[in-house]
């Protein structure tokens, strides 16, 4: 799964969420921050590690999960991009309304 997809989902952006202003967590300490069951957030732990978007470390037997801030950053520059492009539309378009409104008489 790609990155975008995996943020698709309001949980799995919310575990994102939770771990970039907790740092690492256990995924125990995840799981007791949400109603879901336990292996819901399993799943969607799943996708994000698929996707990249969280790392896992392994202490002992504990599993540590992290954002993986490559990826987030890749997507946020990509989000970055897109909004330059429609950022230097939008003015274009307003400079031919202001052309246009200047050429009418009221």
């Amino acid at each position: 799964m790609n990155a975008f997809s995996a943020l698709s989902d309001p949980s799995r952006r919310q575990i994102l969420e939770l771990l970039a202003h907790k740092g690492q967590m256990q995924a125990t300490d995840i799981y007791s921050e949400f109603p879901s069951s336990a292996s819901a957030i399993s799943q969607h732990l799943k996708i994000l590690r698929s996707a990249r978007l969280v790392t896992v470390e392994r202490d002992a037997k504990l599993r540590l999960y992290s954002v993986n801030m490559d990826t987030l950053c890749e997507v946020s520059n990509w989000v970055a991009e897109i909004n330059q492009v429609w950022a230097a539309r939008m003015n274009r378009l307003s400079n031919v309304l202001l052309a246009m409104k200047g050429t009418h008489v009221k």
